[in-house]
């Protein structure tokens, strides 16, 4: 090949590499017919070399035969000026043998007189994972399940931290994206400096990155997180600016192997929100205490946690009556979680539920949730055709795109009317754009489904949420009304919230009624229906019909 050409081609297809990170690049000079491909693609597919004569013909040998003929076209096309660039799809074989789905753009590029000259474009290779970051340098959220992975094989003890920003947007909207990536290719250099020869650092999803170590223990990674900590919110500086960064931190100790890395990774995320949410900031370290049967907490989590994947297996539902507070009769019920094996015996939710919340798994519990409550909830209401099934909703199913689809389906697939469904959301839905669940809202009120905001007044934004979203019930909590008939702020915390209540046209709930002059006594109150063990206590479907519908 001409030297002279060589370099022109070389140039460009640099200038193509750059703007096309994580893609394999090609660059064709078609007037000679030879390209220059990446050195990636050469190594994956086994292409004979990253400069080849006539590469459209070896890449199409490379190709599904099914998918040969369009390429094959296409290619045509481009060459005899049909067309000045191709975006296509087809399936390519590695050197391995196997085939991967790639996307394909590629552009015509042109002489001052209109001439074609180079064909260049970049592949993406769907089957690729990246495993490295390309914003930081870091490896990815994949190398960081692949070393997670090893370690487990390897049965190598030590720790695993995840950190992440708080309020990241407003640096990005006062400073720009660009702004932006430097402060976390700063505190990606930060965790380096800090954790070098003792923890490998990654770049995880949004503004989050995680330290593996194996020779740190939790208390000596959260000490050097706690000095991050204080760097980062008082003397953090980007490009000459002095900023405020507000960090979280989560730490988990691995001991024992007989878990999967996914249970790692959900109690990792458990305690690094818990660190958000309630610690200001300051590291959380996952406590793997000994149950009372002693064995590990995190063993009796990792087994709940397969029992999603075996169809739920394990998981029941229970049944407490919803009553009428004017008429003393059966309104509804609320559908409650349980789980149970030979092994542990029965769990109470408490005690995995909020870890389960933090798992990609917890959707398909909840769609489990719904489709068992409505198949018993149908039995129901043959006998109290205004029956209301409450089911709990946690902010993990809300944030999924299919959530409104998903109760759609349940609906369908078990008949049960939407008019005798409430759906119930704790004040924890404010972690979740507003804008969001307006749109959610709006969709399942369409259909005619009822909306709860439960445990009232227990977070600090509960107002905030009752006042930003369209709900039909407001469930007060049982902590605000078990010294009601002894205890002048509850009644008056009572008197203020089903006031409130009424202001947004919304009914009232009591939970936690435990006596019949506790019921007397809220009788005095605007509420609808009341709750409680002084009716029952959550009960099996079976003895739930035995005692309402027999």
């Amino acid at each position: 090949m001409d030297p002279q050409r060589k370099a022109r081609l070389d140039s460009l297809f640099e200038a193509f590499s750059i703007l096309a990170e994580g893609k394999y690049v090609f660059l064709c000079d078609m007037r000679e017919d030879i390209s220059r491909w990446s050195q990636n693609a050469v190594d994956y597919f086994g292409l004979p070399d990253v400069y080849m004569q006539h590469a459209g013909a070896i890449w199409e040998e490379h190709l599904h035969p099914d998918d040969r003929k369009n390429y094959q076209i296409s290619i045509d096309h481009i060459f005899s000026g049909v067309h000045s660039g191709h975006d296509m799809q087809y399936r390519a074989r590695a050197k391995d043998g196997h085939y991967v789905v790639c996307t394909c753009r590629g552009v015509v590029i042109r002489d001052h007189e209109g001439n074609p000259v180079y064909f260049g474009g970049a592949i993406h290779n769907h089957g690729m994972l990246s495993y490295m970051d390309t914003v930081t340098g870091l490896r990815s959220l994949y190398g960081f399940f692949e070393d997670l992975q090893s370690m487990f094989w390897k049965q190598d003890e030590g720790c695993v931290m995840l950190v992440g920003l708080s309020r990241f947007s407003n640096i990005n909207d006062l400073y720009g994206y660009s702004f932006g990536n430097d402060v976390l290719c700063e505190l990606a250099n930060l965790l380096q400096r800090e954790y070098r020869n003792v923890g490998a650092v990654y770049r995880m999803d949004g503004t989050k990155f995680a330290i593996i170590s194996h020779t740190l223990t939790a208390g000596k990674m959260a000490g050097i997180y706690h000095r991050i900590h204080e760097k980062t919110s008082h003397d953090f500086y980007v490009n000459d600016e002095r900023l405020s960064l507000l960090t979280n931190a989560g730490i988990v100790q691995v001991q024992h192997f007989n878990i999967s890395t996914e249970t790692v990774y959900s109690c990792l995320k458990y305690a690094y929100y818990e660190s958000k949410e309630k610690k200001l900031g300051d590291a959380v370290i996952f406590s793997d205490e000994l149950t009372d049967d002693n064995r590990l907490y995190i063993e009796k989590l990792n087994t709940i946690r397969n029992s999603v994947t075996d169809n739920c297996k394990g998981f029941y539902l229970c049944y407490q009556p919803i009553m009428d507070a004017v008429t003393d009769q059966l309104k509804g019920a609320e559908a409650l979680l349980r789980w149970r094996n030979e092994e542990y015996g029965a769990v109470p939710p408490m005690q995995f539920v909020h870890i389960l919340e933090q798992d990609p798994l917890f959707p398909e519990l909840g769609r489990w949730i719904l489709c068992t409550a409505m198949k018993h909830g149908r039995h129901i209401l043959k006998r109290y055709p205004d029956f209301i099934m409450n089911v709990n909703l946690s902010y993990a199913q809300l944030e999924t795109n299919t959530f409104v689809e998903d109760v759609l389906s349940a609906l369908e697939i078990t008949g049960y009317p939407p008019q005798n469904l409430c759906l119930e959301i704790t004040e924890r839905c404010r972690l979740l754009d507003m804008n969001l669940l307006r749109r959610v809202f709006r969709a399942l009120h369409d259909k005619g489904i009822r909306l709860a905001l439960d445990d009232f007044g227990t977070g600090y934004s509960s107002l905030g949420v009752l006042r930003e979203l369209d709900v039909d019930i407001v469930k007060i909590d049982r902590e605000y009304v078990k010294d009601i008939i002894t205890n002048g702020r509850d009644r008056s915390t009572v008197q203020f919230i089903s006031a409130l209540a009424e202001s947004f046209k919304a009914d009232v709930c009591v939970e936690g009624v435990e006596s019949m002059e506790m019921r007397d006594f809220l009788l005095n109150y605007p509420v609808s229906s009341l709750q409680g063990y002084f009716y029952s206590r959550p009960l099996p479907i079976d003895e739930f019909l035995t005692l309402y519908c027999m």
